[in-house]
């Protein structure tokens, strides 16, 4: 997951679109406030992986931003890149004291953006995911999109498979349903309030004599034990 703070909203839609067609998600705010209401909302474990910085916004700047996210012990690892039509030696030059990991001078090409985006995130293996998670007798490939449980394949829709890699890179962590709700469906969402109550339900099914190891915990979400 990769948030994205900028004011130009055909920027912002761009940029968004494009890091979808090259097999990102993404989630763009027009400010810092919007940016930090959603940082706030999203459990530690659900950081995104990246961040992407505007320098000039119309409330707290791109600067300021870093500061915050450098300063927290929270966010302090998560990868930075600043953007800002400026490009100007200081504004590069300060953003990298910082702590950011990289600087885009706008304007910028949308595969030069998704290439440093990659070259940052190598430089970050322990946010990138292993190829094989496995939990119990539950075992994911991630890069093909397999699941085993006691050696036997089980198919999965994408919303499933998300929830159950979820689950199993996290496991006895309790997730709150609206978090489950704003990481795995945005924000945006709009749709039955038992949407996640359903995908839960497929997904124990389909885990057969392990299905009670997601748990209900009453009145807050749901966690993973063996």
């Amino acid at each position: 997951m990769i948030f994205y703070v900028e004011d130009d909203d055909n920027i912002r839609e761009l940029m968004l679109y494009t890091l979808k067609a090259s097999g990102f998600s993404g989630k763009g705010f027009p400010n810092a406030a919007e940016f930090w209401q959603a940082l706030s909302k999203t459990q530690d474990v659900l950081y995104p992986d990246l961040i992407m910085l505007d320098i000039m916004l119309p409330d707290e700047d791109g600067i300021e931003i870093l500061k915050k996210l450098k300063s927290n012990a929270k966010t302090a690892n998560i990868p930075v890149i600043m953007a800002s039509a400026k490009g100007t030696e200081y504004d590069k030059i300060t953003g990298l004291d910082l702590g950011a990991d990289d600087y885009l001078a706008k304007p910028f090409g949308m595969m030069e953006m998704i290439s440093r985006i990659k070259a940052v995130l190598r430089r970050y293996p322990q946010k990138e995911n292993n190829d094989i998670l496995q939990y119990g007798p539950i075992k994911l490939n991630i890069d093909e999109h397999i699941v085993m449980v006691d050696g036997n394949t089980i198919e999965l829709s994408i919303k499933e498979f998300d929830l159950l890699r979820m689950f199993v890179e996290n496991p006895k962590h309790l997730f709150e349903r609206e978090n489950i709700l704003l990481n795995l469906w945005g924000e945006d969402f709009i749709g039955e309030s038992r949407t996640l109550d359903m995908h839960i339900s497929k997904l124990r099914k389909k885990l057969g004599i392990y299905s009670n190891m997601i748990k209900s915990i009453r009145g807050l979400g749901y966690r993973m034990e063996k």
